[in-house]
């Protein structure tokens, strides 16, 4: 199959070397330091102890790559915007779109209940830009339950993990393009996970982030430090409590309590998030996509969020003092 990536950071860095090495043919949008180092060197990836180079073609200009049978886009949501028109141009008749990114996508409510169409989400979907420049039909859902680092340009390492979860917008994954993008990531090494309703996976691994991630940005604290904070984890737990309830009005239930998703995340230790890292970093942060997006659908589907709220303002904040939002 002919792949192309948009967002050749970590994940999507991954999402290239692997494929590449399974014999597809893969390319990146890439500028920068990333595609002078591609273009001389190709990618290195970097697992365990073994290193490996693969050269994938890579351009700034979308038109030089042509269309593709799956693009996918694995950038920051934060500069998703910016790249729409990019992507659209690498669409062809049949191009598939796997959206593989944090945090509420702009094609959530397709396939969903008829009535949920009517929810606006100007914070991922201002005006319905995204929506006109890829289209929801277009689109297959992954959830990543993996972790990698991008320590130089063109240089990706594996960290953690290695499952995806796909499936369509519309339900399931028995789709032919769907089936096909399964077993292409399959063999590049992925443990692929078939969804019966991908927007159900997103909304549970947004249920952890959405507190977690912003309070880490907030607070420069590692997970371990978050939840031992006993006057902390209550308040992740109330805005955890908020967003089931959102979940349960949009037919997305959560059958965990707050404690429980607490413990499981426990076990990771003394990790840093993304947000934190991008905070760090001095890279804008993606609080619309993991939260205001969250009160956005709570005020349309009557659920009051003054804990989310309370969490986004003070990010928000913060963010914009940093010049990061």
């Amino acid at each position: 199959m002919k792949f192309c990536i948009v967002g050749l950071g970590a994940i999507g860095g991954l999402f290239a070397a692997r494929l590449a090495a399974a014999g597809h043919e893969v390319s990146a949008l890439a500028r920068g330091a990333t595609l002078e180092a591609v273009r001389r060197d190709g990618l290195t990836l970097l697992e365990g102890e073994r290193s490996r180079q693969v050269r994938i073609d890579a351009s700034d200009d979308p038109s030089a790559l042509g269309p593709q049978d799956v693009v996918i886009v694995a950038v920051k949501t934060t500069g998703l915007a910016g790249a729409a028109d990019s992507i659209a141009a690498l669409l062809g008749p049949g191009t598939t779109v796997l959206s593989a990114m944090n945090g509420v996508p702009w094609w959530f409510f397709h396939g969903l209940a008829p009535e949920l169409g009517r929810i606006a989400m100007p914070s991922v979907d201002a005006g319905g830009r995204m929506s006109r420049a890829i289209p929801p039909g277009r689109v297959v859902g992954c959830v990543t339950h993996l972790s990698a680092a991008s320590p130089a340009p063109a240089t990706v390492r594996s960290v953690a993990g290695n499952r995806l979860i796909i499936g369509e917008p519309t339900g399931g994954a028995a789709s032919p393009r769907a089936s096909a993008i399964a077993v292409a990531l399959r063999e590049a090494g992925f443990d692929v996970e078939e969804a019966e309703v991908i927007q159900q996976e997103i909304w549970f691994k947004l249920w952890g982030n959405m507190t977690m991630n912003p309070i880490s940005a907030l607070t420069g604290a590692t997970g371990d430090r978050i939840l031992d904070d006993e006057h902390v984890r209550s308040f992740m737990s109330r805005c955890m409590v908020e967003a089931a309830q959102i979940g349960e009005r949009i037919g997305l239930p959560i059958a965990q309590d707050p404690e429980q998703r607490h413990a499981v995340t426990r076990k990771l230790g003394a990790f840093r998030t993304s947000m934190l890292q991008d905070v760090t970093a001095g890279r804008p942060v993606e609080l619309d996509a993991l939260v205001a997006s969250v009160m956005e659908i709570g005020r349309q589907v009557s659920v009051p969020t003054p804990n989310i709220d309370a969490l986004f303002g003070l990010a928000r904040l913060q963010a914009q003092v940093r010049g990061l939002y």
